[in-house]
């Protein structure tokens, strides 16, 4: 595996890309502030001087030993220790964490720390926060293949050479490891993939209306009418049409382009998305539908409590969304008085020629990313517990939890209890806080390892993930997260591209004719030119051109 790593590693070199490098040229490499290099505590140093690959050195230093832990998203409210499968850890490892999460903008909060020398021992960030390549590219975290070569060499035992070689940066080193990352011929062998983008319409309501076909502008228009006509209230709710995750920046966006099939290339170039005909003609589609009254702005506006209460009460009609979001929405409606009243999966808007969608799968880039920061208290005992995570040990002890109580041995395959599953299913809450399986600590998900063990889904998910898993592009992974990030040239322009687009893409929808409505467009166009758009699709294709000559 180490022999492929270094082929693989070899190429990036040959091709000297910097992934994400500031000023698009090579990645810098500033040393990390001085005082960090005293983190190394005598146990880091005995640590140094029996590590071995012939076994995980966790095993070696069960001592007790506290570290921080930086998730970054406000949203997650979990913490260990208080978990089942948490106390199981710290008393299999010694290891105790503190998980903390941003209370305002994750790379701000960062960023503080970066200056003041007080980032956490472990931060597990998206590549889309800005501050993401400043922590590697700046110093601040160690590079793990060093990490893991001088305290534990196990680490290469557990992580996937394929991850491996996608992650490594320019300068031959792999500052982070991601979650969930796939790989295309896993998805192709085992059928099940990541992916989660459907089209979601409530079940017993588009039943009623006869199943009307809703993949062309026509019908789409004409089942909105109805809806509005006849069904504006449906059993008692009041009926709001039709929801786009993320708004602007991804459900009328990339998420509706997937739907659509735009190419993502042409002729072995990048294409212009945005400018696609089919695309532009279905938010036309959209443009005629505000202006007959039958949607809203509500996937703007609409706070998140908002639309959790809408979707737990079975309030939307039709929605661009991730199934994955709407699993407790599901099973409350499932239960009750109405449990028709579910979201099911149908084909949703498609191109004129009809094509299969080009659902986004999982992909090798992951979710998010887990890195080792050099104000970490002891390194060593850092990738060692990094190593007992992502190895089946660790995926099994934080998914089932402990043999016997949680989880028990049927026919020698690993599985939750009966008991477990109920409660997984009835109250997700307690099952979470109390026992902390399944996906409660998502940070270092390896999920290659863990869906052989996860529960067959009750039918009110299987009618969401069933159309997703069928209609994945599994090898439209190589084209995720191409947009260069951080405070080089390419990057800065593609921010400026992206946020006007959020910003133009409800004029076009609200504009009072076609007629407007092709003026904003060109008139946006015009000025991506002017922010750097061709700088930016220079960056991508050549970023593409390497994962092609890499994996392909």
């Amino acid at each position: 595996m180490k022999k492929l790593v270094s082929v693989l590693l070899a190429a990036i070199m040959i091709f000297s890309l910097a992934a994400c490098a500031k000023g698009g040229g090579t990645e810098t490499t500033s040393a990390a502030p001085a005082q960090t290099e005293a983190t190394k505590t005598k146990n880091t140093e005995a640590t140094e001087t029996t590590a071995s690959a012939d076994a995980p050195a966790w095993e070696k230093d069960t001592s007790p030993i506290d570290m921080e832990w930086f998730v970054g998203a406000s949203w997650y409210g979990y913490t260990w220790g208080d978990s089942l499968s948490t106390k199981h850890i710290t008393e299999k490892t010694g290891v105790n964490i503190n998980i903390v999460t941003p209370t305002g903008d994750v790379s701000e909060e960062l960023n503080l720390m970066m200056i003041s020398g007080t980032l956490p021992d472990l931060i597990s960030l998206g590549s889309w926060e800005t501050c993401y390549n400043t922590l590697y590219e700046q110093g601040y975290t160690y590079a793990l293949n060093e990490l893991a070569d001088q305290y534990d060499p196990y680490f290469w035992k557990v992580v996937d050479g394929s991850v491996v070689a996608w992650h490594t940066k320019s300068d031959g080193n792999l500052y982070c490891v991601p979650n969930d990352a796939y790989g295309a011929e896993q998805m192709a062998e085992t059928g099940m993939t990541a992916a989660v983008q459907t089209f979601l319409v409530r079940k017993d309501l588009y039943e009623d209306m006869g199943s009307p076909d809703m993949s062309t502008p026509e019908g789409f228009l004409n089942t909105l009418r109805t809806l509005k006509n006849e069904y504006a209230t449906y059993k008692g709710v009041d009926i709001t049409p039709f929801y786009a995750q993320g708004g602007s920046g991804y459900g009328l966006t990339s998420y509706l382009q997937n739907f659509l099939a735009v190419p993502y290339e042409e002729d072995g170039k990048i294409y212009d998305r945005i400018s696609d005909p089919d695309y532009i003609e279905w938010l036309k589609t959209f443009r005629q539908a505000y202006q007959e009254g039958l949607i809203g702005i509500d996937y703007l506006v609409d706070s998140d409590d908002q639309v959790t209460e809408k979707s737990n009460n079975g309030a939307y009609f039709c929605m661009l969304r991730e199934w994955s979001g709407m699993q407790e929405a599901n099973a409350i409606l499932a239960s009750s008085e109405n449990p028709d009243s579910y979201y099911i999966a149908i084909d949703g808007p498609a191109n004129s020629n009809g094509d299969a969608p080009l659902i986004f799968p999982g992909s090798l880039d992951g979710w998010m990313s887990t890195f080792i920061s050099k104000d970490c208290k002891d390194p060593a005992r850092a990738i060692a517990f990094l190593t007992y995570m992502l190895s089946e040990e660790g995926q099994k002890d934080i998914f089932l939890g402990v043999e016997g109580e949680t989880y028990e041995v049927v026919d020698g395959k690993p599985q939750l209890t009966d008991e477990m599953i109920e409660l997984m299913n009835s109250d997700p809450n307690t099952f979470a806080t109390q026992y902390g399986l399944v996906d409660t600590y998502w940070m270092l998900r390896n999920s290659v390892i863990v869906d052989q063990w996860r529960p067959a889904s009750p039918y009110y998910i299987t009618a969401m993930s069933d159309w997703a898993d069928k209609n994945a592009f599994v090898n439209g992974g190589i084209y995720n997260n191409l947009e260069p990030t951080g405070d080089s040239d390419e990057a800065i322009a593609a921010t400026r591209i992206n946020q006007r687009w959020q910003e133009v893409v409800p004029e076009l929808i609200t504009a009072a004719s076609d007629e407007e409505f092709d003026k904003i467009l060109s008139d946006f166009l015009a000025a991506r030119d002017s922010y750097g758009y061709e700088k930016v699709v220079s960056y991508e294709q050549n970023l593409l051109d390497v994962r092609k000559a890499l994996f392909q």
